[in-house]
């Protein structure tokens, strides 16, 4: 179910906000968010034309770990937009832990966010323009395509490629979804800066533990696991 409303503070805290009454696989789109956030609260600027959605899931104690969802959503993400570039989805790569790059350049992020054991997993998406002015690139899928897929045509791909992994997470479990989501990744050996509360770590991309963190090479041989920070391509 995809509800579409013109303007909103943010589509992920009114799913929050609804959660006790909301079905999981609800959708709620915005054609214009005033109070989107991105990680670490950092603000999401809300473009005309972009995607602004957001959906909710029931996690049991049967599911695989939470956080994972994250992967579930950049795989489903990853999808949907391949379809749109003309490129296909050699164009695109994911990059842990919430963002979709296209030659480097953000096209896409995700924001997880939690309340008891609802999942509300929010989309940004830059289909018709992307933010200037911050500190790293950022693209659009007009831009890559020649013209901007309609927000309301692009959230029935994503809901349906969402769908699809959230059922082989469940169903086949964790190891299918982490496999997906490095497939589509950037090479192992991609140079990066994982940026943490207490410390930077600069180092090679060495794929995904068992969990679905980050496994970063260090200079001296040794791979540190990341489970949370900015990740940064260099």
């Amino acid at each position: 179910m995809i509800r579409t409303v013109a303007e909103t503070g943010s589509t992920n805290a009114d799913l929050l906000r609804d959660a006790a009454i909301l079905p999981e696989g609800m959708w709620l789109r915005a054609e214009r968010q005033t109070g989107g956030r991105g990680r670490l609260g950092r603000a999401w600027a809300s473009s005309t034309g972009n995607l602004y959605a957001s959906t909710l899931v029931r996690v049991t104690p049967q599911d695989p770990d939470a956080p994972t969802l994250a992967l579930v959503a950049g795989v489903a993400l990853h999808a949907a937009a391949a379809a749109w570039t003309g490129a296909g989805a050699a164009a695109l790569q994911l990059k842990w832990p919430n963002d979709l790059l296209a030659d480097g350049a953000k096209l896409a992020g995700i924001l997880l966010e939690r309340s008891g054991s609802t999942i509300v997993a929010g989309f940004g998406v830059n289909l018709a323009a992307a933010p200037e002015g911050l500190e790293r690139a950022t693209t659009s899928l007009a831009a890559l395509a020649g013209a901007a897929p309609d927000p309301a045509l692009f959230l029935e791909d994503l809901a349906r490629e969402f769908a699809s992994w959230l059922g082989r997470w469940r169903g086949q479990g964790l190891a299918v979804v982490r496999a997906a989501w490095l497939e589509r990744a950037h090479p192992i050996g991609t140079a990066l800066s994982a940026r943490g509360p207490a410390a930077t770590l600069d180092g090679l991309f060495e794929g995904l533990d068992g969990e679905g963190a980050l496994r970063l090479r260090l200079a001296d041989g040794s791979v540190e696991i990341v489970r949370a920070g900015d990740v940064f391509l260099i």
